[in-house]
């Protein structure tokens, strides 16, 4: 087993560090959020075409990278990072997996192509499966409403859950399908956007399997979807280390640097230590979620990995983002600092999944405890 990055992986941090900072510093996040997008459409596009991004684990044959999950959490650690508010986590994390594991030739080749060129945008309600199927004729109606689908307003493509005679299902919505409102959501989080979504009679395109093989599609995305917040939450509380330190290092009180204070010393230095044992358990589940895309030993252990990982990142986040807004003093707590922004991410990223106790339920379920 070997948790350890290799040069490629290196080199596709770096060249993706590289074109954040130039095209996502804090001025550009803030005018992003306030598109009606949430995100700047030009910038999306521009990262798309230069890197590939979106399509870094959509294998080959449907014009993808084919790299691996690995690095999709290197992606996702560098703009948890930059606070990139972008389409990523619900096209390329969640809609992308769903589509991969869904063993549906024909919908991997009408979706999988736009998506890993950054033409097709998609969200993925990751709701309980409580909307109502109609069926006839071999044509499907959903009636119903999903609640915060991650930038569910302007995806091109939706994923929803439902059961078909009983059995969960998953189906397409084309954006422009009839019976479908879409309603954005004011959110905590600024940077990513989520919606409500009403059904009334929708059509709608049947995916993979009904029954046990879809469960298990819908289990393994929300895990891959936990492992990617992970990520992003180690990127942003990475972010919010370095902008103590630096604060540290400038801030002069008593004719001294702060950072020369042995009680600033000792909670940047407890930051560090949170940060890193966070950061290693991210780097293991990211390997079982490489080695449960390829079906090695490896994987049985992502059922528990996921929400443990997500559990820690994410409180390891918003204790970092909260010493950052200590430690800058007055100016930590003015809009005009990101430090607030960082925090509202840890605190909302937390709870996409609805209360943290059911990721805990199962962490004791999967570990037989």
């Amino acid at each position: 087993m070997d948790v350890g990055f290799s040069e490629e992986q290196h080199e596709i941090r770096r060249a993706l560090r590289e074109a954040l900072d130039k095209h996502s510093d804090s001025a550009a996040v803030r005018a992003a959020t306030a598109t009606d997008h949430g995100y700047d459409t030009q910038v999306w596009r521009r990262l798309c075409d230069q890197t590939g991004l979106p399509g870094l684990a959509i294998p080959e044959q449907y014009g993808g990278v084919g790299l691996t999950f690995t690095e999709v959490a290197i992606a996702c650690e560098e703009m948890g990072r930059a606070l990139y508010p972008s389409p990523f986590l619900a096209t390329c994390v969640q809609a992308a997996a769903a589509l991969r594991h869904s063993r549906d030739a024909d919908a991997c080749e009408r979706y999988l192509p736009g998506i890993a060129a950054g033409t097709t945008t998609a969200a993925f309600a990751h709701t309980e499966p409580t909307l109502t199927v109609r069926s006839a004729g071999g044509e499907h109606r959903l009636t119903g409403t999903a609640t915060h689908v991650v930038d569910g307003a302007h995806a091109d493509l939706v994923l929803v859950p439902a059961r078909l005679d009983g059995a969960p299902a998953l189906f397409a919505l084309d954006a422009g399908a009839s019976g479908l409102t879409r309603t954005s959501l004011p959110v905590l989080d600024q940077t990513r956007t989520q919606a409500r979504l009403d059904l009334t009679e929708t059509p709608a395109r049947l995916i993979g399997t009904p029954g046990e093989p879809t469960g298990e599609l819908l289990c393994r995305v929300r895990e891959f979807t936990e492992v990617a917040i992970a990520a992003e939450s180690v990127g942003g509380a990475f972010r919010c280390l370095d902008m103590t330190v630096e604060y540290a290092k400038l801030r002069v009180q008593f004719g001294r640097p702060i950072g020369s204070f042995q009680a600033v010393k000792h909670r940047c230095a407890d930051m560090y230590v949170q940060l890193e044992t966070a950061r290693s358990a991210l780097r293991y589940a990211a390997w079982t979620a490489t080695e449960a895309e390829s079906s090695g030993p490896g994987g049985d252990e992502l059922p528990l990995m996921a929400p443990l990982v997500m559990t820690t990142a994410t409180d390891t986040y918003r204790r970092i983002a909260e010493e950052t807004i200590q430690l800058h003093g007055g100016v930590g707590f003015t809009w005009e600092h990101d430090a607030h922004l960082h925090l509202k991410r840890a605190t909302t990223s937390a709870l996409l999944f609805g209360p943290r106790s059911r990721q805990r339920e199962r962490i004791a379920a999967s570990a037989a405890i």
